[in-house]
């Protein structure tokens, strides 16, 4: 281990992602991870903010890369087929062009699914390439059974029909990620998906945002095929597992909801009894309806308990002043953005109503807290799952006629977790959740092994080409 540690920081490799907050952040948790054991790390991205920004966030080297669109593009109310076109026309060559006169000759391309051209860039420059899967190990064995056409899956003729797959429980079609549904319409996602998992074999190794001891049963029926995929999370705050976060909680110079009274939030927590707050986000791509807003608002209400709230509007607007919300405004505290793993720390937040995004349900695990569950589409219907039948660690919201989740079943759901006769089952499993989740990222952990396991490959791997 000696010799290879005295090599490490002759060893570079380029992190490549969308710009997304829901991307970029795990990216710069992992490239400073790495960083932590020893390499040099790059992290290369289309957004032209990070154009203008800092040339470095922790220990992690910034680099921009054209997505062949003009700066003054819209790129949050996009038509999205027609930004993956220009994204996947462009990058790779404007990619291309800034390895070509980096000053670092790189040992390794680490990229994100949807960026998946980076393993045809990595190839062309004859370097080994590595995938990191921001999403549960249970999405990457359903898509890898779903693309490469292994299993039967619910068609337009058979659209009842429940997936049995290694590793995994019995999923009926409403447990199922959007896109493997004869209903998907986005075929943009669709086809980026079928290019990741048709051609796995250009990717050496498969870092995952989990951990061994949350998905196992998958894990380990992935290992037993032969597939190398190294659980490498939670890919989290260092602040959830007692460790001192020099990259900030939520990094927030990223996050384009940012507020600058985010010290509220914790102040107006620190007033709330121990788990009585429930705290509701749906993460930060999901703007709710206007009917959505006001059916949830109808819920809280009900509860009569203290709640914390992240209401997003469009960009410059304000949270629409609807008369349920003002007649609640005293139960509560309702901002346009918090510091979430600062939030989920908080002694006195007892669940947390979420879209069961992976970032935030992986926060979610890390802090131990308990989850209402309110997915809507891609990977949410399947983590929600996992939440209430793999975990135990909360309940389904369910969805009326119209897609919505109406003010009774929020209520309903805030009152089964909170004082319900499973609330004490749900605490239990999510702090011993939270345990294995440090245990995992700790020195000598399950998942710290196998970073450890990756960098000595790369290494090696870079030694052998000189």
């Amino acid at each position: 281990m000696g010799s290879i540690s005295k090599q490490n920081k002759q060893t570079s490799v380029l992190l490549v992602t969308v710009a997304a907050q829901g991307h970029v952040n795990p990216m710069l948790r992992l490239g400073n991870l790495l960083v932590s054991k020893g390499l040099h790390v790059t992290l290369a991205t289309h957004d032209h903010a990070l154009n203008h920004t800092s040339s470095t966030v922790g220990g992690v080297h910034l680099e921009f890369f054209s997505d062949g669109l003009p700066e003054d593009y819209n790129r949050q109310t996009m038509d999205y087929d027609y930004y993956m076109n220009s994204l996947r026309t462009h990058g790779p060559v404007n990619l291309s062009s800034m390895i070509r006169s980096h000053t670092r000759k790189f040992s390794c391309i680490i990229n994100t699914p949807f960026v998946p051209w980076g393993a045809d860039v990595a190839a062309d420059f004859r370097i080994p390439c590595a995938m990191v899967w921001i999403q549960p190990c249970t999405l990457y064995q359903i898509y890898y059974y779903y693309y490469n056409k292994l299993n039967e899956f619910p068609t337009e003729t058979n659209p009842d029909l429940t997936v049995k797959l290694p590793g995994l429980l019995p999923l009926s079609p409403e447990e199922l990620p959007s896109f493997v549904l004869p209903s998907n319409t986005f075929r943009q996602f669709d086809c980026m998906l079928q290019e990741v998992f048709q051609n796995t074999h250009k990717v050496r190794w498969v870092l995952g945002n989990s951990f061994m001891e949350l998905e196992k049963d998958v894990i380990t029926a992935m290992k037993d095929a032969g597939r190398n995929f190294l659980p490498v999370g939670p890919i989290a705050p260092a602040g959830l597992f007692g460790k001192v976060d020099e990259l900030g909680g939520d990094l927030r110079g990223f996050d384009k909801l940012k507020s600058d009274k985010e010290c509220d939030c914790l102040k107006w927590l620190d007033k709330q009894e121990p788990k009585s707050v429930v705290y509701i986000s749906f993460g930060s791509l999901i703007f709710s309806s206007d009917e959505q807003t006001e059916r949830i608002a109808r819920g809280l209400k009900n509860t009569k308990r203290p709640f914390l709230w992240v209401v997003k509007q469009a960009k410059n607007e304000k949270v629409k002043d609807f008369g349920v919300l003002e007649e609640i405004k005293e139960q509560g505290l309702i901002v346009k953005w918090s510091p979430q793993t600062a939030v989920l720390s908080h002694p006195s937040v007892g669940c947390f109503l979420s879209h069961c995004g992976w970032n935030s349900l992986i926060e979610s695990v890390s802090a131990g807290v308990p989850v209402i569950a309110c997915p809507q589409w891609t990977d949410q219907p399947t983590n929600a799952k996992l939440v209430t039948d793999a975990w135990k660690v909360g309940v389904k919201a369910n969805q009326n006629s119209d897609g919505l989740f109406d003010g009774e079943e929020v209520e309903r759901c805030v009152e089964e977790i909170m004082s319900g006769q499973r609330s004490e089952e749900f605490r239990k499993n999510a702090a011993e959740l939270k345990t294995a989740a440090c245990e995992a990222v700790a020195d000598g952990g399950s998942s710290d092994k196998n970073i450890e396991l990756f960098v000595n490959e790369v290494v090696l791997s870079s030694c052998s080409e000189i």
